[in-house]
C-alpha cells in the first residue's frame, strides 16, 4: 500500500468517528430557595362583620337558663298603623321623606329590663344589612312614634356607618324589610353610637322575647 493510500485510509477512519466537543463546564447550581410561606387567609373587616352578624341573627332569641340551656324567646306582637297590607310606604324610604315609621308592640315578658329594635333587609345582596338599631328602650315602652325616639333610647351604628335611621332604598325589584323588637333580660351597657357588632351581640345574648313585622318595599 502506498503512502497515498495510507493517507486516504486514515482520512476515512477519522471521518467515521464523531469529533468530541470540548468539555463545557456546567454552571454551578443555585442554592434551593424555599418558596415564601403562604399567609393564612384573613377575612376583610366587612366580611368578618357580615359573618358575625349573620351568626348573631341566627342565634338571637335563644336566651340562656341554668347551665347554658337554650330558651326559646317569648312571642311578641309588632304592628304599625302605617303599614297597609304589609307594604312599606315611600315616605319611610329614600324615595320619600326618609323618616322612620311608627311601631307598636306588646307581649314582652314580665322580667324584661330593656327593649331593642332592629330593622334589616333580608333581600340585600349581602345579608344582613342593618338600617337601624335602637337599644336601651325602657321596659314599659310599647311604641315608637314616627320620626322620634323614646326617651333614654340609644342608637348603634348601622351598616351605612351612621347613628340614625338609614331609610331603605329599594331599587330594581321589591325588597323585604323586617322590623324586629327584642325584649332583653338586662340593659345594654354600651354608649350611643356603639359599634353594630357589639350591640347586636349583646342583644343576641340577652333576648327573652321577640316580635316581628315584615313589609315589602318597592322602587
Amino acid at each position: 500500500m502506498t503512502s497515498g493510500q495510507e493517507g486516504t485510509s486514515g482520512s476515512r477512519g477519522s471521518r467515521g468517528s464523531p469529533r468530541r466537543q470540548p468539555h463545557r463546564l456546567t454552571p454551578p447550581r443555585q442554592p434551593h430557595r424555599l418558596a415564601p410561606r403562604r399567609q393564612p387567609h384573613r377575612l376583610t373587616e366587612r366580611a368578618a362583620l357580615v359573618l358575625a352578624l349573620a351568626t348573631a341573627l341566627a342565634v338571637a332569641g335563644c336566651g340562656q337558663a341554668g347551665q347554658g340551656a337554650p330558651v326559646a324567646p317569648r312571642a311578641m306582637s309588632v304592628s304599625s298603623e302605617a303599614f297597609s297590607q304589609n307594604i312599606l310606604p315611600r315616605a319611610y324610604t329614600c324615595h320619600g321623606d326618609g323618616i322612620h315609621p311608627p311601631l307598636d308592640w306588646f307581649g314582652a315578658p314580665a322580667n324584661t329590663k330593656s327593649l331593642a329594635l332592629v330593622v334589616d333587609d333580608s333581600s340585600a345582596p349581602i345579608t344582613p344589612y342593618i338600617y337601624w338599631l335602637v337599644f336601651n328602650i325602657g321596659p314599659g315602652t310599647t311604641d315608637i312614634q314616627e320620626g322620634a325616639l323614646p326617651t333614654g333610647a340609644r342608637q348603634a351604628l348601622n351598616s351605612a356607618g351612621t347613628v340614625a335611621y338609614d331609610p331603605p332604598c329599594p331599587s330594581g325589584h321589591s325588597h323585604t324589610y323586617r322590623f324586629t323588637v327584642y325584649a332583653l333580660d338586662r340593659d345594654v351597657t354600651l354608649p350611643n353610637g356603639a359599634s353594630l357588632l357589639a350591640v347586636w351581640t349583646a342583644i343576641a345574648d340577652a333576648t327573652i322575647g321577640r316580635g316581628r313585622i315584615v313589609v315589602t318595599g318597592y322602587p
